[in-house]
């Protein structure tokens, strides 16, 4: 077990990457907690992991909110008695507009895209510190590796949170506490026809996806699970030399 007795905090849990992260976390020995805004849906997935893994627990708060986001760490690492590894991995599509950008819906991503993994991390560190070390990881994105035409502003929030994690990883590596960026390439998940198309439209859904698949050199799009094992691996030890990276996940995609 890779996570054996390891005391983790999963952002973003009840759908896609983080969901299938809390349940490769758990059935790797992690106590989790999952933390996510959509409580009904947190319960469900929770409930439904913990009839295999009984240590995983859910905790709902909106992280766009900072005082919640500064006390779900608290409430977490209270609840499991301490804290190893933060997965910071909840995030929104955002506007993908720049010319009349609607400056509410643009602050709200930026909140929780950057904003939210800088607060969370900040009141990690001290309880890592008592556990003489520990790991964060960040979900950013393909987008903040290369530009992205769709989405300009999540691909800036994305590039902030990989300098950010490069950063924090020279602050802290002194000690112990390693920090490492994932960057997803498009992954089935539910912001996938957002990012395709902001309108829903099905028509422009599949032919900018179709457009994205050809473009990447391993033909598909990735799947949930697929970047939950690259979190896990950056989280365990087997990653233990591995600090200020971003990992890309894109099926060659920045590569090219």
């Amino acid at each position: 077990m890779r996570l054996k007795d390891k005391l983790a905090i999963i952002t973003g849990a009840a759908s896609g990457m983080g969901r299938s992260g809390l349940e490769l976390f758990a059935h790797e020995g992690a106590t989790v907690v999952a933390v996510d805004i959509d409580a009904a849906r947190l319960d469900a997935v929770v409930a439904d992991t913990r009839s295999r893994y009984p240590r995983v627990y859910a905790l709902a708060a909106d992280l766009t909110q900072r005082d919640q986001m500064r006390s779900i760490i608290h409430k977490a690492a209270a609840l499991m008695g301490g804290l190893d590894i933060l997965w910071n991995n909840a995030g929104m599509a955002g506007p993908a507009e720049v010319e009349g950008l609607d400056d509410a819906a643009y602050d709200r991503s930026i909140e929780l895209n950057v904003t939210s993994g800088i607060l969370g991390s900040a009141e990690a560190v001290p309880y890592m510190r008592k556990r003489g070390g520990g790991s964060i990881v960040f979900t950013s994105s393909v987008s903040g590796v290369v530009g992205s035409q769709l989405s300009p502003t999540y691909s800036a929030a994305k590039f902030a949170v990989v300098g950010f994690a490069k950063s924090l990883a020279l602050r802290l590596a002194e000690e112990n506490i390693r920090v490492n960026a994932i960057c997803p390439g498009m992954t089935e998940t539910g912001m996938l026809s957002t990012f395709m198309d902001r309108n829903h439209d099905a028509e422009t859904v599949a032919r900018n996806t179709k457009a994205f698949i050809a473009s990447t050199p391993l033909g598909r799009i990735a799947r949930p699970e697929e970047i939950a094992h690259a979190a896990l691996w950056l989280a365990s030890d087997d990653a233990s030399f591995i600090t200020g990276v971003a990992l890309s996940v894109d099926g060659g995609l920045s590569a090219k």
